[in-house]
């Protein structure tokens, strides 16, 4: 979450979702910074918030309704602009609640600074007890106004911008920057509705890539990671036509990144080469993540996903071979329509052959649009609730048996910032394959670490310490600073 102040006028970013609204977020952040504007401290006394929807699940969609309800509550004059993925979906559902003053789809994004550099300069005539006045860019409901909200969407898929700056913040509070360098998606999977609020598959040019790479580097960030809606297809889209691991060759050799990490890309997208790749640096981090959603091959076809579990369980294998430490992660969805409990058992009897080292369970959510959401054969909540927990269960069985599977060995870990739960003589710190280990005493963040794994508490390794590089913690200028 981010504030600005333009003016007299105070804005504030909330954000939700995934790393590609994330990314989103921080680039209007960018560029509202770039136009003068500065930051202020909450949302809770500004006049204009900006919440960055998504719509991936029904329980986001009541999030994003949630928090928009909260902030009417809060302050009824404050005038909110939603937009994000659900803005782009269903504008007219956000229109309608309290305190929306414009809901603007993704199309449409790039257009924002635009609205509040005119919304500041018109806030100037405000009234002298602080009220705006009803000629104002964005007229708000509620007490000020009846004025129903502005809506301002369109064709997503004739949507050419990708915005994309830094996100420094979530896990690791501003240790490890996610650069988005792909958006959108080309494929229709009959469960999604990213394809349909995102647009088709774009790709930030390489020299663009490179750019923000250095300019990281050179502020002292030791890892970087890239991340997009459907990242294997990088590239496919410019011209001349650009191959995902050329990019990645690309930064190795142009860029001081130290260690580059790469978010979810897709089975198919996983080839022997790029697995060759991985094995042979160390400044990419041995991390795959690869959406799996089921190990049904009835249910795979219903999906309209283009592999079938046998396709997936050899990438699974290529990794695990070459990478035997790797971190292996997948997304699953339980209770999609008409899965039955003989689906189900595939499923687990296939997670459980694998060497899956963590997973993402989600419960099969319906998207109006999707194709999905036409099937009649829906699954009780009940069974869905009862699937999804078998599954989660796995896959903490999958990460216990990956953090024991470590003990003894030595990893190359980095410091994050500390989380003031932690005990104060430990620091947190990530290892190359996706683990997080609490080194002893007091470290600053960013700082290169070998830790000889001793024993595991919780969700944690607990390491002692073989090596300490210099760090270079003081070299990092935060974007938000």
């Amino acid at each position: 979450m981010h504030s600005v102040r333009a003016g007299m006028t105070t804005f504030y970013i909330e954000q939700f979702g995934c790393r590609a609204t994330q990314a989103d977020g921080a680039a209007l952040e960018r560029q509202l910074l770039e136009r003068g504007c500065s930051c202020a401290s909450e949302a809770a006394t500004a006049d204009i918030v900006v919440v960055n929807t998504c719509t991936v699940t029904a329980a986001a969609d009541a999030q994003a309704r949630d928090a928009i309800r909260k902030l009417h509550a809060a302050n009824p004059n404050v005038r909110v602009i939603a937009t994000g993925c659900y803005a782009q979906r269903a504008p007219e559902e956000l229109s309608g609640l309290a305190g929306v003053a414009w809901v603007v789809g993704n199309s449409h994004k790039p257009q924002i600074p635009e609205l509040v550099e005119e919304l500041a300069a018109k806030t100037s005539s405000a009234t002298s007890d602080g009220l705006f006045p009803l000629v104002a860019l964005l007229p708000v409901q509620g007490a000020l106004s009846q004025f129903p909200a502005k809506i301002l969407t369109g064709d997503i898929f004739e949507q050419n911008t990708l915005l994309s700056t830094p996100v420094f913040g979530g896990e690791g509070h501003h240790t490890r920057p996610t650069l988005k360098i792909q958006d959108g998606c080309n494929s229709r999977c009959s469960f999604c509705v990213i394809p349909f609020v995102r647009g088709k598959s774009r790709s930030l040019p390489p020299e663009k890539v490179i750019q923000e790479i250095r300019h990281l580097a050179t502020a002292g960030y030791r890892e970087i990671v890239l991340s997009g809606i459907n990242l294997g297809t990088y590239g496919r889209d410019l011209s001349p036509r650009v191959e995902f691991e050329a990019l990645l060759r690309r930064i190795l050799n142009e860029t001081d990144v130290e260690r580059l990490r790469i978010s979810s890309i897709e089975p198919l997208d996983v080839t022997q080469d790029l697995v060759e790749f991985f094995a042979s640096t160390e400044r990419i981090a041995q991390h795959f993540h690869m959406p799996l959603q089921s190990g049904s091959d009835r249910i795979l076809a219903g999906m309209h996903r283009w592999y079938r579990s046998e396709h997936y369980a050899r990438r699974v294998a290529l990794i695990h071979e070459r990478l035997p430490h790797a971190a292996i992660g997948a997304d699953v969805i339980a209770g999609f329509p008409g899965e039955t409990e003989e689906d189900h058992a595939k499923t687990v009897a296939f997670i459980e052959a694998l060497p899956f080292t963590y997973l993402h369970v989600f419960s099969y959510s319906k998207r109006p649009g999707t194709k999905a959401a036409s099937l009649s054969n829906e699954i009780p909540g009940s069974v869905i609730k009862r699937r999804a927990r078998e599954l989660r269960g796995l896959g903490e069985k999958k990460a216990s048996d990956f953090r024991r599977s470590q003990i003894g060995r030595t990893l190359r870990v980095l410091t994050l910032r500390r989380d003031d739960h932690l005990d104060s003589k430990s620091t947190p710190s990530l290892s190359t394959n996706y683990l997080r280990v609490r080194v002893g005493d007091v470290w600053p963040a960013n700082q290169w670490l070998d830790a000889c794994i001793a024993s595991v508490e919780g969700n944690y390794l607990l390491g002692d310490l073989q090596q300490v590089e210099e760090s270079y913690d003081s070299k990092i200028t935060c974007a938000s600073a």
